[in-house]
């Protein structure tokens, strides 16, 4: 079995950045945060001891998901994961890799408002309780959950997820400096939730994913995984080529 970060070295499909980079949020402080996509050999689906569903590192910010469980959270409407595939700055790709955002749009629904509300609403309650504690939130969560809610917003009225920020940039940014009381930065959450609820039932977008298109790319990339598996490996020699020899 391959270390995990062999996984990642070995068989990653898809890479992206993500975080502040690739919202157009960056300063000369900004960490860089990579996330990936990894397609475990199928191979290694037939043992009692299955491949890590996610894996973190090797690199500082890098964190990566195995090709079956990033559908998965895709097809719930997972923020963070429907973002890498729109991310802007792609470091690598390579031919299955590719499907992954030729299929965005089988990922996409109104599910996303619940999921996104859901997970502003927990980032908020936190907010909450630093402004309770020290009079203060932490401004900088503060302006990626405004960035989230537009985001969850825009999504639901044109049925198309932008990551990058564009001219919102400076306005987001004086947030993070402090420079926005908060009265007014709770009056804009407020307003931007309040519109991501209008907008659900006008939206474009379908009630529920194309879990089917996607089932079926994850069905043709283990299949064609198990085929250009190791001839001398008898695990793998054993189930492709029909099995030799029988029980006993």
């Amino acid at each position: 079995m391959p270390t995990p970060h062999e996984l990642v070295r070995d068989h990653t499909i898809y890479s992206c950045v993500m975080g502040s980079r690739a919202f157009g949020l960056a300063t000369d402080d900004s960490d860089t945060d990579r996330r990936g996509v990894f397609l475990a050999p199928t191979a290694l689906q037939w043992r009692f001891d299955k491949p890590p569903t996610h894996v973190e590192g090797p690199a500082q910010e890098q964190f990566s998901w195995e090709l079956e469980r990033f559908c998965e959270l895709a097809l719930r409407a997972n923020p963070n994961i429907l973002e890498c595939l729109h991310s802007p700055l792609v470091e690598h790709v390579d031919d299955t890799g590719r499907e992954l955002p030729a299929l965005r749009r089988a990922f996409l629904s109104r599910e996303a408002h619940r999921t996104f509300v859901r997970y502003a609403a927990g980032q908020r309650r936190k907010l909450d309780a630093d402004v309770r504690l020290h009079g203060a939130p932490r401004w900088k969560h503060a302006m990626h959950l405004l960035r989230l809610l537009t985001s969850c917003r825009d999504l639901l009225r044109t049925g198309e997820l932008v990551v990058g920020v564009g001219d919102e940039r400076e306005r987001l940014l004086a947030v993070k400096r402090g420079e926005v009381p908060w009265a007014r930065v709770e009056a804009w959450m407020a307003r931007l939730a309040d519109e991501a609820d209008g907008a659900v039932s006008r939206s474009p977008l379908p009630t529920g994913p194309d879990r089917r298109a996607v089932e079926a790319f994850l069905f043709r990339t283990r299949r064609a995984s198990a085929l250009q598996a190791d001839p001398d490996d008898e695990v793998v020699e054993g189930v492709v080529g029909g099995g030799r020899g029988g029980v006993g």
